[in-house]
């Protein structure tokens, strides 16, 4: 094997020290932020460019001071950050209701060549939760709350065995979960109570029980909680909680 010089080592060397200067320094920037972070470095950053991605609809029941509404489950998301004409050399904060769609947009933002983007862990939920300030937030108060908590330590109280099932319509993993939920109920009838709750329309009811992802399932037996999980499950994980 042919030995490289000392010289010839003292001449490459400045140039690898600067290759991964320029490297490390044109790599992408940002964090997935918990809220109350999130709203410190967005009120600490003036060049912040603020993306609310949920729908039309979420964004008019409540959302944070200044932020523009790109809907990512609407038209193609690139062409809607084209339109919106943001600089990708400032920072872009995204947020949603639970942090998955903000997740996806926060990838395509970086793909788009954004040097700097932040994301919201837990999106609206956990904001909400938090008690931190949006705007809109009257509409949110005034709907109608849906479920009380009232009504649910009743519904579990009434029945020997519960399933809750708390989704929303945009969540992916809940669409894939509601086919074998469904059936869960079917094969289980008269012995399972299957409950599905949209967190959308529920947001009391969220706050009370602490939920802030979704999907999030529940099982009570004779009232009592026993087993509780976050995320996708699949059919034979909810039915070995089940008696």
């Amino acid at each position: 094997m042919k030995k490289i010089s000392v010289k010839y080592f003292r001449f490459l060397l400045p140039a690898i020290l600067v290759f991964s200067f320029l490297a490390c320094n044109s790599a992408p920037k940002g964090d997935d932020l918990k809220p109350k972070d999130f709203k410190k470095k967005l009120d600490e950053t003036p060049t912040a460019q603020l993306l609310d991605v949920r729908t039309p609809q979420e964004y008019a029941e409540g959302h944070l001071k200044d932020a523009l509404n790109l809907d990512w489950d609407g038209e193609d998301f690139t062409q809607q950050v084209q339109a919106a004409n943001l600089d990708k050399a400032k920072p872009v904060f995204v947020y949603c209701l639970a942090g998955g769609r903000s997740a996806a947009a926060a990838q395509s933002l970086r793909g788009m060549g954004f040097s700097e983007v932040y994301e919201m862990e837990g999106g609206m939920m956990k904001w909400r939760r938090e008690g931190l300030p949006e705007e809109g937030a009257a509409a949110v108060t005034a709907k109608a709350a849906g479920m009380t908590r009232e009504e649910y330590n009743a519904l579990v109280k009434g029945h020997e065995q519960v399933l809750i099932d708390i989704y929303a319509p945009w969540c992916g993993p809940c669409k894939k979960m509601a086919p074998f939920i469904a059936e869960i109920e079917k094969e289980q009838a008269g012995k399972l109570t299957v409950v599905r709750i949209n967190a959308d329309d529920n947001e009391d009811l969220m706050n009370s029980l602490g939920v802030d992802a979704l999907p999030t399932v529940f099982v009570y037996q004779a009232g009592k909680e026993t087993w509780k999980t976050v995320g996708y499950v699949s059919k034979d994980e909810i039915l070995r909680h089940i008696k």
